[in-house]
């Protein structure tokens, strides 16, 4: 979730489909909080790298990160995304009508189905910022696996900062002793967190 990302793609030419009627749906809407183009961009390699595997989304939104996903990921591939509103649930539901392996539910993250997954992306809960409690990557990947968690800003040195103070949420996912993870730059101001599962 990005704060103006669905803003980000205006002027945007060559999405694909599904991103651009996702991101048509957001507006409609008035559903701000899109990822930006860059980091669906990643989501889409990611989802790539799964091949016929599981794919979990917690925060569906309006369904534009669920579409990056979509685009990438291998034909026979499992999506699974969880949105809290109901409302727009039921308008991602409608949106992936037709659209082979994805399923949209209604619910907390804490009740996404289909886990372990091979890809699981942490935009609507279980990331353990504010008061939200982290989910243990145990649960909820597979050996291997990948988490993603967007929506930093980029490291300008150890430990990171955020908000003047050093960033524990960050800094929880950095030195996790089950995951190896990596921050990645997706804009000079935006960072993700992609950590593999080596347990």
């Amino acid at each position: 979730m990005s704060l103006t990302g669905t803003d980000a793609y205006s002027g945007r030419t060559g999405l694909p489909p599904l991103v651009a009627a996702a991101v048509e749906l957001a507006r409609r809407c008035g559903f701000a909080y899109s990822c930006r183009p860059e980091q669906g961009e990643l989501l889409r390699l990611l989802a790539h790298g799964v091949g016929a595997g599981s794919i979990g989304e917690t925060g569906t939104g309006y369904g534009v990160g669920l579409a990056w996903l979509r685009s990438g990921a291998h034909p026979d591939a499992r999506l699974t995304s969880i949105e809290r509103d109901p409302d727009r649930a039921a308008e991602v539901r409608s949106l992936m009508a037709g659209i082979s392996g994805v399923t949209v539910v209604t619910g907390d993250w804490r009740d996404l189905p289909g886990a372990p997954f091979d890809l699981l992306v942490l935009d609507g809960g279980g990331q353990g910022k504010g008061t939200d409690e982290p989910l243990d990557p145990a649960d909820w990947l597979r050996p291997g696996g990948t988490l993603v968690i967007d929506d930093f800003t980029p490291m300008g040195g150890w430990p990171p900062v955020f908000e003047g103070r050093p960033d524990a949420v960050r800094m929880r996912w950095l030195g996790h002793p089950d995951l190896a993870t990596a921050e990645i730059r997706v804009t000079p101001t935006d960072a993700t967190l992609v950590a593999t599962y080596i347990r």
